[in-house]
């Protein structure tokens, strides 16, 4: 798994969040980020970030199935693509 690339999914949580999932509490294994606040308004925002800084389309549930840990995210991003570094 590429610390970068979780690391850098972890601001992005906390940012489309303003703060209520801090970056620390995201990257705990296997935190829920849904059971720490991550909302529906939230889980856009963060699509929003994603896609503007990867340049991916994407979707936090893809194939029915719901990313909500930090390592589900970066593991669908780096298929799709994705660096820590773009």
């Amino acid at each position: 798994m590429n610390a970068d690339l979780r690391q850098r999914i972890a601001e992005m949580i906390e940012r489309a969040t303003g703060g209520q999932v801090t970056a620390p509490a995201a990257l705990a294994p296997a935190a829920s980020l849904s059971a720490l606040g991550l909302d529906s308004l939230s889980h856009l925002r963060l699509i929003d970030a994603i896609e503007g800084e990867y340049g991916i389309e994407t979707e936090l549930s893809p194939d029915g199935r719901r990313l909500d840990t930090v390592d589900a995210i970066a593991t669908h991003l780096a298929e799709l693509g994705a660096t820590a570094s773009r």
